[in-house]
């Protein structure tokens, strides 16, 4: 049976996503999970902050008592070198975190890298992604137009790994005013789902449940639920 999908709004390797990371060690069912870390959306923001990010989520995720390894996934290349992708298919959690949507999806879409990772969601293990990573996980990833004033000008398929479904993290962090304007101009059939900070949404066999400090907010067209900590939804 496929694994778990947790959608992170941002906060990843954080102590405040300590509980949620624990669960989703558990689920794998190994009494040590093999936890791949995977920091490519944050290259664009250069090579420290690459390494930034792979050493916290090795630090984390060590600390709560998996293996863990940084798959260094910088390139194109990278993404289709079959020692990462191994890497990747061994784990029993495969975590993307966060940075540039646009480029974790152009770097990885149709890789070894995502074979290796979608073959290993479905023997079971869990595919996590935080902020960029839940967007990328989605069926589409909204644009934006390089302006004064960004503005959604499409939106673009992404990996489709939660088809029918697009992500807005960081959702507590600006006006939903400018949310509710991205959503109402979402292709029809696709939810939006508002994650916020410090806060998932985790799937598994299309029911969903809230865990963190705060909400999901799910628009369906013009209809809007909101979701706490527990509480359980489906799309």
């Amino acid at each position: 049976m496929p694994g778990p999908i947790a959608l992170v709004g941002a906060g990843e390797f954080q102590p405040a996503m300590a509980d949620l990371d624990r669960e989703l060690l558990a689920a794998t069912g190994s009494p040590r999970p093999r936890v791949a870390i995977i920091p490519t959306a944050s290259m664009p923001d250069g090579e420290a902050t690459f390494q930034h990010w792979a050493s916290m989520g090795v630090e984390h995720f060590s600390a709560l008592g998996a293996e863990v390894e940084a798959v260094l996934v910088r390139t194109r290349a990278d993404a289709d070198d079959t020692g990462c992708a191994q890497a990747v298919g061994e784990a029993d959690l495969v975590y993307f975190s966060g940075g540039k949507p646009g480029y974790l999806l152009e770097t990885i879409a149709g890789s070894a890298l995502l074979a290796a990772a979608l073959a290993a969601n479905d023997r079971g293990a869990v595919l996590a992604g935080c902020s960029a990573g839940a967007m990328v996980l989605a069926g589409r990833l909204v644009g934006f137009r390089r302006t004064i004033l960004p503005w959604p000008i499409r939106w673009r398929p992404a990996l489709g790994v939660v088809a029918g479904a697009a992500v807005l993290p960081h959702y507590d962090a600006f006006p939903e005013t400018i949310a509710a304007a991205m959503a109402l101009r979402v292709p029809r059939g696709i939810v939006v789902l508002g994650i916020d900070e410090d806060t998932a949404a985790v799937g598994r066999n299309g029911a969903w449940q809230v865990h963190g400090r705060a909400r999901v907010t799910v628009w369906r067209g013009r209809h809007r639920e909101r979701h706490r900590s527990g509480e359980i939804f489906g799309f």
